[in-house]
């Protein structure tokens, strides 16, 4: 019994001992891989707070969920609690910024428009009020009121906005105030702005309120042209303000043609010929509809009489067809740039049927060829995106590329914790492939060289005795083939065909792209040929435990050599003579000093 006892413990003994020792491995494995690869998570579990730290009670026993919440917001006002808006709290503290950035600040663009809202006030309505009998004194002071606050946008303008304006002077960004002040007043911008703004309303007291005298508040168009600038800059589609603006254009030159006719006939006297203006029904629709068919020289006019009224309307006549060919030529540029994407695929399409057509490729093929370049223009908008990218500097490219593709390629196992300036330097590598339904993205056997990273659709994988069995649907944001991209001699050929499901568009980066990043960033390719190796080893172990084909072993090891016939030359060589096993014997030694 003393001795079964003793065995009993030294056993359990040993076994604790082993555990501990497996431990041991195991915890220096993992730091080992901590080293390497900073980014493994930790098994350690995280600090708890301890008791000292635990929140104190308010005194008075109020818990802490009676207090109302921090984003409510009360005021006091009798003996009753009103609750009230934080936004007003917002407003009270905001601070007006002591720089303005004119390229990227939107509260810039937007008091932008208020200027050239005044600025088309002046502009629309000084002609009218100079030509047609719309200002009465009866209704003066609202016309004033309306004229007195354009000028004071025109005069904040000048002393908050402009003054504050960024800009560039010798590569660096100035924001300094003074600096700033003394751009603007030194730049034509400020001489337009104080020229526009010329006291002539003084001149109301002698001859009464003449609305010409405020014609220097049109000069203030470089707002208007900055505005533009702006505005096309944030919008996604600016192609349709620029047709809304040219087509301002030519509503305005009729306005404008419009009053002067008006002016005309008055001069004339209304009614006195068949030429001018009757005075009857809206004197300025009538005036207009003079002007456009004017303008558009559509005919059916009465013929002029008078002198004044033959070199009004020859000159009528000239500017019409001057301003309406401009506007022509204008449209038809806008229409052009907005469609010249349209017009280059639809150039490249026309080229590749009439290729195929004169090769006599089969039909089936055009028509994939077809759907490919359809869906490829639909869905992304162009047929290769590099064309896009290739005028940006590398910098951009690469915050592009980054707020693209790196979310997905961050996910691949395969790189995390490698550097991440060479994820960066292999996100500008990516190469965007769209496959048409079941379209074989590559297939069993095949060397492999590109890595898939699918961006939109869904691929299949297929395998089985008849290879057309679906094993796994991969969807978007799934990665494929990226073991091949490190595994080296016949390791990286396919084990299975992968088929696209409908459309798809993937990622494709290429073996020789990912060898020329990794020359610069030896310890990420060391990383990454330990985690390839791990892989590979995890998806053929089952397969080595059964001894089947998984063996990715191209020349199998040598069968070790049986023990007797070990025995058998080691006697033959301690006795001497010759023989079969004594030549057997010596050319086994010299294969084993040339295999050394």
């Amino acid at each position: 019994r003393i001795g079964s006892a003793t065995s009993l413990s030294s056993a359990i003994v040993n076994t604790r001992l082993q555990e501990l020792v497996k431990l041991f491995k195991e915890r220096t494995e993992k730091v080992k891989e901590k080293l390497i690869d900073p980014d493994v998570t930790s098994d350690e579990e995280s600090p708890v707070a301890s008791p000292a730290a635990a929140p104190v009670p308010p005194p008075g026993g109020q818990e802490e969920g009676d207090k109302p919440s921090g984003d409510d917001h009360y005021c006091e006002m009798l003996c009753c609690t009103f609750k009230y808006r934080p936004w007003l709290d917002r407003l009270k503290s905001y601070q007006f910024p002591s720089s303005i950035d004119p390229l990227t600040n939107l509260m810039y663009v937007l008091w932008l428009f208020f200027v050239v809202m005044a600025w088309n006030w002046n502009c629309w309505l000084i002609p009218v009020r100079w030509a047609f009998p719309y200002q009465t004194p009866a209704n003066i002071h609202c016309w004033l009121l309306v004229d007195y606050l354009c000028d004071l946008i025109y005069l904040l303008d000048i002393l908050v906005f402009q003054t504050r304006l960024q800009f560039v002077q010798g590569g660096d960004i100035i924001t300094d105030k003074k600096a700033m002040k003394e751009n603007y007043l030194r730049s034509q911008r400020f001489k337009m702005d104080v020229l526009c703004l010329l006291p002539l309303d003084f001149f109301y007291f002698k001859v009464g309120v003449n609305p010409l005298l405020r014609f220097p508040r049109c000069l203030k168009y470089m707002a208007f042209f900055e505005f533009n600038n702006r505005l096309e800059a944030i919008l996604t589609k600016a192609y349709i303000y620029r047709v809304i603006r040219t087509t301002a254009y030519l509503l305005y030159s009729l306005h404008v043609n419009s009053c002067l006719y008006y002016w005309a006939s008055a001069y004339e006297g209304l009614g006195s010929t068949t030429w001018v203006y009757d005075g009857e029904g809206n004197s300025y629709i009538r005036c207009y509809y003079w002007a456009v068919k004017t303008l558009i020289t559509i005919g059916g006019l009465p013929d002029p009489k008078t002198l004044f009224e033959i070199v009004f309307q020859l000159l009528n006549y000239f500017t019409g067809v001057f301003a309406f060919s401009v506007m022509i030529g204008q449209m038809r540029d806008v229409v052009g740039a907005a469609t010249a994407g349209q017009t280059y695929y639809r150039s490249c399409m026309d080229s590749t049927i009439k290729y195929m057509n004169f090769y006599k490729i089969p039909k089936t093929v055009q028509n994939r060829v077809k759907t490919w370049y359809e869906y490829t223009w639909h869905s992304q908008g162009m047929l290769d995106e590099s064309e896009l990218l290739v005028q940006l500097p590398d910098k951009m490219r690469l915050d592009i590329a980054i707020d693209v593709n790196y979310n997905i390629v961050s996910k691949v196992a395969l790189f995390q914790g490698c550097d991440r300036q060479m994820i960066f330097d292999m996100l500008k590598r990516l190469r965007s492939v769209v496959y048409l339904p079941n379209d074989y993205v590559c297939k069993k056997g095949e060397i492999g060289r590109e890595m898939y990273i699918i961006q939109a659709g869904q691929v299949q994988v297929l395998g089985g005795p008849d290879g057309k069995s679906v094993l796994v649907t991969l969807k978007a944001g799934s990665v494929f083939g990226e073991i091949s991209l490190l595994a080296a001699g016949g390791g990286n050929r396919r084990t299975a065909n992968v088929v696209a499901h409908g459309f798809a568009n993937l990622f494709i980066l290429e073996k020789k792209d990912l060898n020329e990043i990794l020359v610069h960033y030896p310890e990420s390719q060391k990383l990454l040929r330990k985690k390839a190796k791990k892989m590979l080893k995890s998806n053929n172990k089952p397969k080595d435990e059964k001894g089947g084909p998984g063996d990715s072993l191209i020349i199998p090891p040598k069968a070790e050599t049986p023990k007797l016939f070990k025995a058998a030359l080691a006697a033959t060589g301690r006795m001497g003579g010759k023989g079969p096993l004594v030549r057997l014997r010596w050319r086994l030694k010299e294969l084993k000093e040339m295999q050394a």
